[in-house]
């Protein structure tokens, strides 16, 4: 990818990093989810207009295998590269476009279903890596403040040690308490977070998890980020106040149709 075609407003600073958002057509919950345009704007454009509010970043592309997904993003004015459509994850089609960008240190994944995270919280991200060398990697969290959400396995929950350091992701709710209160739910510091769907990666630890098999437990909870803590890679995970969700189901479309409409 030619870096000398980036658009000016990223200015002069050679920053490091570089934002990726991996997208496919296929979707086994929401079909197509990432040309649904309720809104008026197909989804996809929604999440490529928030990744850009990140001011640390070089630039923003799209990484998909779907020629529609493609022309969808050009004709809004944003980046897209072709991935191998034999690529098995998103962190696949990421480290795709690392390999043709050996200047960057720092690769950012953003799902595409994830429309609603501010700019701050990207480059939060990516600070933590910036700031902490023993670092292998960053993400987010956020508090969980509903039993309902805890217990729901679309909910991807995350504990941390007391270094702000992932010590397990799982669709189960985690930890688990032997002896239920609702006053847990309200805990400072809080007891319970929700996973937020963004990764910052060093360069070489995305190349070297790219070339591994599926691990044992991300194979069993279908959570990629497990094959980084199975291969004894520290992740940090930055806390954020997040009201937004990322979109699985009919029903989480539907429900930021609404927030757009009433913001």
């Amino acid at each position: 990818m030619d870096m000398e075609g980036l658009p000016g407003r990223w200015g002069s600073a050679r920053r490091r990093s570089y934002l990726v958002i991996p997208a496919r057509l296929a979707s086994t919950r929401l079909p197509r989810k990432m040309l649904l345009r309720d809104t008026g704007k197909p989804l996809i454009q929604h999440t490529y207009e928030s990744a850009l509010q990140a001011r640390r970043p070089l630039g923003v592309c799209v990484a998909t295998d779907s020629e529609e997904i493609s022309e969808t993003v050009r004709a809004f004015g944003g980046q897209a590269q072709m991935t191998d459509p034999a690529a098995a994850s998103g962190t696949d089609r990421v480290a795709e476009i690392a390999r043709s960008m050996p200047q960057i240190d720092l690769f950012v994944n953003l799902q595409g279903d994830e429309p609603e995270l501010p700019g701050s919280a990207i480059d939060l991200a990516i600070e933590l890596l910036e700031q902490n060398p023993s670092g292998h990697m960053a993400t987010l969290a956020t508090p969980i403040h509903s039993r309902r959400q805890w217990e729901d396995p679309a909910c991807v929950k995350v504990v941390l040690d007391s270094q702000g350091r992932a010590m397990y992701f799982s669709r189960a709710p985690i930890p688990y308490p032997r002896d239920w209160t609702d006053r847990l739910l309200e805990a400072a510091p809080p007891v319970f977070y929700q996973h937020i769907g963004l990764y910052v990666y060093r360069r070489e630890v995305l190349l070297d998890l790219a070339r591994r098999p599926p691990s044992r437990l991300e194979q069993v909870e279908r959570l990629e980020q497990l094959r980084a803590l199975e291969a004894g890679y520290t992740i940090l995970v930055g806390v954020i106040d997040y009201h937004g969700s990322g979109i699985d189901t009919p029903e989480d479309y539907r429900a930021f149709v609404e927030r757009c409409r009433t913001g």
